[in-house]
């Protein structure tokens, strides 16, 4: 099972930061590295919504020793004509010039598409060599088909995706797997299991949930602590306590 952590800088997604170990206190949030260096863990793949926090991942990673891999979640259509088929997909880099290539396609979709990946931005920039496409198990297209009125098709003819699957004790996890495993074996595609982290502990979601309703206020809709307003908020799983439980037993 691949850990998939996610930092503070993805705003509103975690509450986990880039710190160095020994820099957090007792009242502050974890740091990722304190969790890998506490359990031994050597490697780190970081799965971001924006690039803001790679060079404190990359500094940290490189004077800990641990092998670390970045990727980018991107709002991805086939066209900008319609919003009917966004869904989401993640690009890891590959190599250094895969990072290059990932802070260009990311400059090109926010700065010239709206903050919207299409098939002829990405397959400008792909690269098999440098850069690996995988498809999230939350907010993919499957996701999307079977659980709302899209039906999204997208064309990965310029890579060979990886889809993850996830199972986080959520209602949608089991029907979402099977469809995720039938799509693949319909189209001859590899999947990976992994486990996406937001907080270390199951006790920390309540933090979590605060976090998120301060960062997800606005004008239209109040979130509050019994009133939250967040769709899908309905498991504790994505902790870090819940991935080492799963992997020791």
């Amino acid at each position: 099972m691949l850990p998939l952590f996610k930092s503070h800088y993805s705003i509103g997604k975690s509450i986990l930061t880039l710190n160095e170990p020994g820099e957090t206190d007792s009242e502050s949030a974890d740091s990722i590295f304190d969790l890998l260096i506490n359990n031994k863990i050597n490697d780190l793949t970081l799965v971001e919504n924006s690039p803001t926090g790679f060079l404190q991942a990359q500094k940290v990673s490189d004077f800990l020793g641990i092998n670390f891999v970045f990727g980018l979640i991107f709002n991805m259509q086939c066209s900008l004509d319609s919003k009917d088929d966004e869904h989401k997909i993640i690009v890891f880099a590959r190599s250094k010039e895969g990072c290059n290539k990932l802070n260009l396609l990311y400059s090109d979709t926010h700065c010239n598409n709206q903050g919207v990946c299409t098939n002829d931005l990405i397959s400008r920039h792909w690269s098999d060599k440098h850069l690996l496409l995988a498809i999230p198990f939350y907010d993919s297209f499957l996701y999307k088909n079977n659980f709302s009125f899209s039906t999204c098709m997208p064309n990965f003819d310029f890579a060979k995706p990886i889809f993850f699957i996830e199972n986080n004790n959520l209602p949608i996890d089991n029907l979402l797997e099977d469809s995720v495993n039938q799509y693949c074996s319909n189209h001859s595609l590899q999947t990976l299991k992994t486990k996406t982290i937001l907080y270390n502990k199951k006790s920390d979601v309540e933090a979590f949930q605060t976090y998120k309703c301060i960062c997800n206020r606005n004008f239209s809709r109040q979130s509050t602590l019994s009133n939250p307003n967040l769709s899908g908020f309905g498991s504790s799983d994505f902790s870090f306590e819940s991935y080492l439980s799963e992997i020791q037993s």
